[in-house]
């Protein structure tokens, strides 16, 4: 595991987004054969986006041969819903970067059938050989995607039922009301996020700190879906010295000495 440290929420965003357009441009995609990039939303990977939406208009990246997979959405939610995962990536990223529509997928929280639906994308990314970089958050109780304590971390996607913990923590989203917070979501595996040729895990500020902990310092186990990231030979955490908190000072002076040579 690679483990980066930085001082704030800012230098995190920047070294994450210019970590993806390097990826990207090294990789040299073309249409015959794209890069293929997993995407999560929320309030994490927002300052990414912003800095990648910049480099693309600088012409320092494009996503003309990116192939694109969501994380995660809603069930229940039409896409033109201001807080389904449709509208954020599109109003967020999409419609300001020079993606093909084509080459977006997101999963359709208004399906009738959830489990061919999740066939369906797990099918798709297998034709494009699979995610080459999976970019994601972290739960305050250490979930990837809706992977919520507990899922197997063998996983592939399905429909999942929230947990209390994170209808309350995205309950901001939906004017506080956790009334008002979808109770199941359509959500990519652990396995699945975990058969991608990379995994960044963004986590920032102090209320991601035990998630980051269990992460780097604690158990593979199921509690904490965020700890599988310990068996992928190219797993990378990103965190800002607030959610490095309780990593021990022996953690930090490691993972620090190693980017600092």
């Amino acid at each position: 595991m690679r483990v980066i440290i930085k001082e704030d929420k800012n230098d995190c965003t920047t070294w994450v987004a210019r970590y993806i357009a390097y990826r990207i441009k090294r990789a040299r995609p073309t249409a015959k054969n794209p890069f293929v990039l997993g995407l999560p939303t929320g309030s994490t990977p927002l300052g990414v986006y912003h800095e990648l939406i910049d480099l693309c208009k600088n012409k320092k990246v494009s996503f003309e041969h990116v192939v694109t997979f969501n994380m995660d959405e809603y069930v229940g939610l039409e896409p033109t819903n201001p807080q389904s995962y449709h509208y954020f990536m599109y109003n967020n990223f999409f419609d300001h970067i020079d993606i093909n529509p084509k080459n977006i997928h997101i999963l359709n929280g208004l399906t009738k059938d959830y489990a061919k639906e999740c066939e369906n994308y797990e099918r798709a990314i297998q034709t494009y050989g699979g995610i080459d970089l999976f970019l994601g958050g972290v739960g305050t109780d250490g979930h990837i995607a809706f992977n919520e304590p507990f899922s197997s971390l063998q996983s592939r996607t399905r429909i999942k039922t929230l947990a209390p913990s994170t209808i309350k923590d995205n309950s901001r989203f939906f004017g506080n009301n956790v009334t008002n917070v979808p109770k199941q979501a359509l959500t990519v595996g652990v396995g699945t996020i975990m058969d991608a040729q990379e995994v960044i895990i963004m986590a920032l500020g102090e209320n991601k700190a035990q998630a980051v902990y269990q992460a780097i310092e604690g158990s593979i186990n199921h509690q904490w879906t965020v700890s599988a990231l310990q068996m992928h030979p190219h797993g990378i955490i990103v965190c800002d010295s607030s959610a490095a908190a309780k990593l021990s000072k022996n953690t930090v002076e490691y993972f620090n000495s190693i980017e600092n040579r």
